[in-house]
């Protein structure tokens, strides 16, 4: 069902916005020339020259280099971008195992909750938590950390909520007031 919010306007016509970005990227996509197509070019062009005046030796080697040139750019291109995964798995390998360290730590966090007023305006709450570090996950991409919170409440937090990670026992030496502390000693 379509609202204002996913609709785009172009020339008059509204449209769905994801439908609408797609049919650009397909449009985009096929007016790129790639190397099949440059070699479908060179076949035909060498098919249909004249035999009484065919094509000068220098310029067929020309388009040759062109083409290996082509090729060779889009074997870089796909290679680079196998590279690219690999470095991003290796990120977040590294990232998973940082975090893994994290794993019985206590931990406060900030968590954002999006509402409406009454009158249908937007509305951000902060809300703050503590708890502890059980575990470590990657979903849809994303590293989080699984905290538990002091109700037993599980949530998934982005690393960027985080705002105090402390040994458990800490938690403890701050419930004891300093003079307690002083008195001890």
């Amino acid at each position: 069902m379509s609202n204002p919010l996913n609709t785009i306007t172009v020339d008059g016509v509204t449209y769905n916005a994801e439908a609408y970005a797609a049919t650009q990227k397909a449009a985009e996509k096929s007016n790129e020339l790639g190397k099949d197509a440059f070699l479908q070019l060179l076949v035909t062009q060498l098919q249909y020259q004249d035999p009484l005046d065919p094509q000068d030796n220098g310029e067929f080697i020309s388009q040759m280099a062109q083409f290996t040139s082509l090729e060779q750019m889009t074997n870089v291109a796909d290679g680079l971008e196998k590279v690219s995964k690999v470095v991003g798995n290796i990120n977040t390998s590294v990232l998973v195992g940082q975090l893994s360290s994290m794993i019985g730590k206590g931990v406060d966090w900030i968590e954002t909750v999006e509402s409406a007023d009454e009158e249908g305006n937007p509305v951000s709450t902060t809300e703050s938590f503590s708890g502890k570090i059980t575990g470590v996950t990657v979903s849809e991409g994303l590293t989080r950390v699984v905290a538990v919170d002091t109700e037993g409440v599980v949530h998934h937090v982005d690393i960027a909520n985080i705002a105090h990670l402390y040994e458990p026992e800490e938690l403890a030496a701050e419930e004891i007031p300093v003079e307690n502390n002083i008195a001890e000693a």
